[in-house]
């Protein structure tokens, strides 16, 4: 899936940012200068013995509660994907990429209930890269996460 072009078909206003490459949500707000909450970092989740995945975005400044998602997904056991799956998850997007967009791999997804209270998300593209800043709104219209506390 390449993200501009699910979010062109899904006529939603985005900007695609470049910028230097980075490896992680934190240092992807410092290279884009925005606070880190309004980055959301996305978290491939295993559940049920790696029998399905699961997509959690949280802000970049907090660390995922598997007790607490695990209780949203009405106690499915839950473990960190390793980047060998997410690889295999997200095999057109470069290696330790994961767009927040699980649906359109065939995976729920789940997001933090505090970016709900920010106007805009940003975060990776496909690309170590390029980032994509959009309206929160928007991106739970197209994505219809389950919305829940994740931190």
């Amino acid at each position: 899936m390449n993200v501009a072009k699910f979010l062109q078909q899904s006529d939603v206003d985005f900007e695609v940012i470049p910028h230097r490459e980075t490896h992680d949500a934190q240092h992807m707000a410092q290279a884009i200068h925005i606070p880190g909450r309004e980055v959301a970092k996305t978290v491939l989740l295993r559940a049920d013995h790696g029998y399905r995945y699961i997509v959690a975005v949280l802000p970049a400044t907090k660390q995922i509660d598997l007790r607490k998602a695990s209780e949203a997904l009405n106690g499915s056991e839950l473990a960190l994907a390793t980047e060998a799956e997410i690889a295999q998850c997200c095999p057109d997007c470069e290696c330790g990429v994961l767009p927040p967009f699980g649906s359109q791999y065939e995976m729920t997804t789940m997001v933090d209930e505090s970016l709900t209270h920010e106007e805009e998300v940003f975060f990776e593209a496909n690309t170590h890269h390029e980032a994509i800043r959009m309206r929160f709104s928007d991106y739970r219209r197209v994505e219809e996460p389950l919305v829940t506390p994740l931190t």
